[in-house]
């Protein structure tokens, strides 16, 4: 929708819509810039105090993506008021605050309406240097794409709310969402990546193409090496698939080549809206193995799933 408003341009805008990038950056000075996004959402699991603790996590997650140290955060709340209790609104906030405060950002405020359903999230606000700042739009033919989070998360939520999801898989994508990307970020950071972005709503290729395309490169996927969720492909099969993976995947048509034999619910996994992702960083091939080894130094799961190539069109390869 803001391609419908009047462009916004300033020397100091660093960051703005224009590429689809995760925050938007503002340089203060030369040695600082501040870096600020907002995102919120209805619960995806019942329990309030995990729902405020994974909202929370997938909000600080653009400040990481784009090279940042989360400062402050400010609330975003609709609540039902007179449907639930008080106390359920507490527990998410305590959720929230217990994340801000392991993120070693500032909890300062807020600002709550009353809602039909309960709704929270927050406006995020961290420091970058700028020239440090780590957007989607550096990529460069040759580069390695790792991904930090398996997905699946969509399905997975998909299949709670509808009471076919073990406690197995339940607690599998809860610690997944709840998984600051804080240290994902430092290896991102330490190995000199060109470019990254978080994994959500449009699911990794939906993420990927913004990548490509604020680029003006190509990308080539080994679905193989693709971290999924256990239960993922068995629940998808069942058709416990989120709306907006159909979604993702028709907006994305014209875009994709897949290589014959990759069956629809593969299709569907890539496009899984995620929701608290993981990191999707380019690494330039000279720098990959430094990648590699930082990310098994932190005890992280770096997965190596591709490599940007080039392309006169942003399209993405799925072999």
């Amino acid at each position: 929708m803001l391609c419908q408003l009047d462009p916004v341009a300033d020397p100091d805008l660093l960051v703005g819509s224009s590429t689809c990038d995760d925050a938007a950056v503002f340089r203060l000075n030369s040695e600082t810039a501040i870096v600020q996004t907002v995102d919120y959402f209805t619960p995806v699991v019942d329990d309030p105090y995990t729902f405020g603790a994974i909202t929370a996590t997938n909000a600080l997650s653009d400040i990481y993506a784009m090279g940042a140290k989360p400062l402050l955060a400010l609330n975003i709340i609709g609540f039902p008021v007179g449907v639930l209790p008080l106390e359920v609104l507490v527990a998410i906030l305590k959720g929230g605050a217990d994340k801000i405060k392991e993120a070693g950002a500032l909890l300062a405020g807020g600002h709550t309406v009353e809602d039909k359903e309960p709704k929270y999230g927050l406006a995020v606000t961290g420091l970058v240097h700028p020239d440090r700042i780590v957007t989607n739009a550096g990529a460069h033919a040759g580069d390695v794409l790792f991904l930090t989070k398996p997905l699946g998360i969509g399905i997975v939520t998909t299949a709670i709310k509808g009471d076919l999801a073990d406690q197995t898989a339940y607690q599998e994508a809860v610690n997944l969402m709840v998984t600051l990307n804080d240290r994902s970020a430092r290896v991102m950071i330490e190995s000199g990546a060109s470019a990254c972005t978080d994994v959500t709503g449009f699911g990794l290729l939906g993420h990927l193409y913004e990548m490509v395309s604020a680029a003006g490169v190509g990308a080539k996927l080994q679905l193989s090496k693709i971290p999924v969720l256990s239960q993922t492909r068995s629940l998808a099969a069942m058709g416990m698939v989120p709306a907006g993976a159909y979604r993702n995947l028709q907006y994305l048509e014209q875009m994709l080549k897949w290589e014959n034999g990759i069956d629809e619910v593969d299709r569907l996994i890539l496009a899984d809206p995620q929701t608290s992702g993981g990191l999707l960083i380019a690494v330039s091939r000279e720098r990959a193995e430094t990648a590699r080894q930082l990310f098994t130094a932190a005890g992280l799961s770096g997965c190596e799933i591709g490599e940007i190539i080039e392309s006169t069109a942003p399209q993405i390869l799925i072999e």
